[in-house]
C-alpha cells in the first residue's frame, strides 16, 4: 500500500494531460451566475521552473527539489458572455507535515490567479478522498480551492472566495462559489 507522500505524487501524475472543464460561478456580491468553459494543459514542472518558483517567492532553498511535486499549467477560458482569459503559471508543493494520513505544507506559484504576483499559500492533501485543498490569502479575499480526483480522467473542482476577515477572525462572508467538472481529453 502506498504511503501518503506516494499517493500525493500519484495524484500529480494522474493530473498531467489535457483537460476541459465546464464551470459555474455564483457571484454572491451581486447575485449573478456565470458559466464558462476552460481548456487547459497540465505538464510536470521542470527542475528549472521549480527553482524559479522558489526564487520568485524568496522561499528557502530545498535540498530535495526533485521530490517536490508541481505543475506547469496553461489555460484558456471562455465565459458564456464571450470574455476570454488565458494564463500560464508554475506551481510547486512543499510538504511540511503529516497528521494521520493528511499531508500539509506550502503551495507556491510564480503568478497568482487573483493578483498577478508570486504567492505562497497552504495546502492539505487527503489521500482517502484524493482531495487537494489549497487556501490562498489575497489582499481582499481568501480563496479556498478544492480538486478531487475521482478517477484518472475525472476531477471535481470547488472554489469558494471569502471576503478576507480581520486577523484571527473566521472565514464567513462568501463572495464567490464555483463548481466544475473537469474531464481529461
Amino acid at each position: 500500500m502506498m504511503n501518503s507522500l506516494q499517493q500525493f505524487h500519484a495524484f500529480f501524475a494522474a493530473c498531467v494531460g489535457q483537460w476541459a472543464t465546464e464551470r459555474t460561478y455564483h457571484y454572491l456580491t451581486h447575485q449573478e451566475v456565470e458559466r464558462s468553459r476552460t481548456e487547459f494543459v497540465v505538464e510536470p514542472i521542470t527542475p528549472e521552473r521549480k527553482a524559479k518558483v522558489l526564487t520568485d517567492n524568496e522561499y528557502p532553498e530545498q535540498t530535495n527539489l526533485a521530490d517536490l511535486p508541481g505543475f506547469h499549467l496553461a489555460f484558456n477560458t471562455v465565459s458564456e458572455k464571450g470574455e476570454r482569459v488565458s494564463q500560464a503559471l508554475n506551481m510547486l508543493f512543499v510538504p511540511q507535515q503529516e497528521a494521520d494520513t493528511i499531508l500539509m505544507g506550502d503551495y507556491l506559484r510564480d503568478r497568482a490567479y487573483e493578483e498577478s504576483r508570486p504567492i505562497i499559500s497552504s495546502f492539505r492533501f487527503t489521500p482517502e478522498t484524493r482531495e487537494l485543498l489549497m487556501t490562498t490569502q489575497y489582499t481582499q479575499v481568501v480563496s479556498v480551492d478544492s480538486i478531487t480526483l475521482v478517477n484518472p480522467n475525472l476531477r471535481i473542482r470547488r472554489i469558494i472566495n471569502y471576503h478576507r476577515p480581520a486577523e484571527g477572525e473566521p472565514l464567513r462572508d462568501v463572495r464567490l462559489v464555483g463548481f466544475g467538472v473537469e474531464q481529461k481529453q
